[in-house]
C-alpha cells in the first residue's frame, strides 16, 4: 500500500513546508511526513539520476535520524519534487 503524500499534498500543499519551517525555529526534529516524502523522492531522483535532490533528500533523512532540524532548502526540495 502507497502512502497518502500526493493526496495529503494537494489538500494544502504549503501545510507540511509550514509545519517544518516551524520546527526548524523550535529546533525539533523534523514532521514525519517530510521524512516520508524524502524516502520517496530519493526513490525518484535516484531512478532520474538527480543527484542534486538525492542528496538533499538524505540529509531530510539524516537530520530525522539524528534528532537534528532539516534545511529549509532541503525541505523545500522535497516537498516541491513532484509539482
Amino acid at each position: 500500500m502507497l502512502p497518502q503524500f500526493g493526496t495529503a499534498a494537494r489538500k494544502n500543499p504549503n501545510k507540511n513546508l509550514n509545519k517544518a519551517v516551524s520546527a526548524d525555529a523550535g529546533g525539533a526534529a523534523p514532521e514525519k511526513a517530510s521524512v516520508d516524502a524524502a524516502w520517496l523522492v530519493l526513490e525518484a531522483a535516484n531512478d532520474l539520476g538527480d543527484q542534486a535532490a538525492v542528496e538533499a533528500c538524505r540529509r531530510v533523512i539524516d537530520a530525522e535520524l539524528n534528532g537534528t532540524v532539516a534545511g529549509a532548502s532541503d525541505l523545500d526540495l522535497v516537498l516541491g519534487y513532484f509539482r
